[in-house]
């Protein structure tokens, strides 16, 4: 039986407050204002959920970043000062974002050459190209934030993290790890994909990210191909928490491989901050990694995950939920989520339609729209 998200609710009402005393206690001696970025003295790509002053990041288009496989100092500082600028703006500090803003035009200009030398020799030129974009974007930001136009400035930030975005992409030579032999069968996403989704209420845009979960990204790739998930309905919400689908007509509350016959179930995958590859099979908090971060973490509005039956956690198949985050009842960072489910993805477009969305409404199609390039289909014996 796949974990509802009110078997979910239960479980987090008993242990919200001892895990919040656990997290509070612990966040003293593990430092949560901890830098982002090692300054280049490890071999493993640079991925955070947290920003420079510890602040829980949550933004989905901001985690998305965060999350690639790359290690180029230059790029992610100027990163840091563009995605601070939202903070910024929500208590109208003009100044700081200034300040933000002139940081970042110093890297682009000072450290153009530092940023380049990870771009594959055959995406220079546009690379090149998106640099002088980036530069004459942010003097039109600086003149929003000379009239302290918040909408404008907001916009201005949006279009230039689009544009490092596409740079950091561009850094990724090659998929950095192996899936492990026992799970190489099944379908797998070696990079991002990008899926439409329609539903009867409006339409979102989810981004996956194979790098921190091939698997699970994989699986999903593969029923949204099929078809799958058109026409079934949203069967359990929860305001403020969580709303799933994925569950096919009929007795089978997964996927029934027509190959084989047999229920296709996917691996918990977790990929920890600092780690080269995700966990499989466990949750962190029965590995004893509690206290590690999820690259992806259930922090933002619109995280998407893997449902599966509570005491398996090898038991996910096709049941999927959005995590509808709200700070009051599931604070990012401090809640029962992290770990213990999958998360492969991000609605980045359509979070309004998303809070409309209620049980018994329905998807109406979903359709991969970017990065099927990415896929490899399950292997068969």
């Amino acid at each position: 039986m796949l974990a509802s998200p009110k078997k979910i609710t239960n479980l987090w009402q008993r242990g919200l407050k001892a895990a919040l005393l656990v997290v509070l206690m612990t966040s003293l001696s593990l430092g949560l204002s901890a830098a982002w970025w090692d300054g280049g003295n490890s071999s493993t790509p640079n991925r955070t959920s947290v920003l420079p002053q510890g602040n829980a990041i949550t933004d989905g288009k901001a985690l998305l970043r965060y999350a690639l496989p790359i290690d180029n100092q230059a790029l992610r500082e100027a990163q840091s000062s563009l995605e601070d600028i939202s903070q910024q703006l929500r208590g109208k500090r003009w100044s700081p974002i200034t300040s933000d803003l002139t940081k970042a035009a110093g890297i682009f200009t000072n450290r153009e050459a530092d940023i380049l030398e990870d771009i594959p020799e055959s995406q220079q030129a546009n690379a090149s190209a998106i640099l002088d974009q980036i530069k004459e974007e942010i003097g039109t930001v600086r003149s929003s934030v000379e009239v302290q136009d918040k909408p404008a400035t907001q916009e201005g930030r949006d279009r230039l993290l689009d544009l490092v975005g596409q740079l950091e992409e561009m850094m990724v030579a090659k998929f950095p790890y192996e899936v492990p032999a026992e799970y190489s069968h099944l379908p797998q996403l070696l990079g991002r994909a990008t899926v439409a989704v329609e539903t009867n209420k409006g339409n979102l845009t989810v981004v996956l990210d194979g790098y921190s979960a091939p698997v699970t990204s994989g699986n999903f790739v593969d029923l949204v191909q099929r078809g799958f998930y058109d026409g079934l309905e949203f069967i359990r919400s929860e305001d403020f928490y969580v709303l799933q689908t994925g569950d096919p007509v009929g007795p089978d509350q997964g996927f029934i491989d027509p190959d084989t016959g047999e229920y296709r179930n996917i691996p918990l995958e977790v990929l920890v901050r600092g780690d080269i590859q995700p966990t499989y099979g466990i949750t962190l908090e029965e590995a004893g990694r509690f206290r590690e971060q999820p690259v992806l973490p259930f922090s933002a509005f619109g995280t998407v995950a893997m449902a599966r039956p509570e005491d398996d956690p090898d038991g996910g198949s096709s049941q999927f939920f959005f995590f509808l985050f709200e700070p009051e009842l599931t604070p990012a960072g401090l809640n029962l989520l992290d770990g213990r489910y999958s998360v492969f993805g991000y609605v980045v477009e359509g979070k309004e339609i998303l809070e409309k969305l209620k049980q018994g409404d329905q998807i109406l199609s979903m359709k991969v729209v970017q990065g099927m390039e990415n896929f490899v289909p399950a292997q068969t014996s």
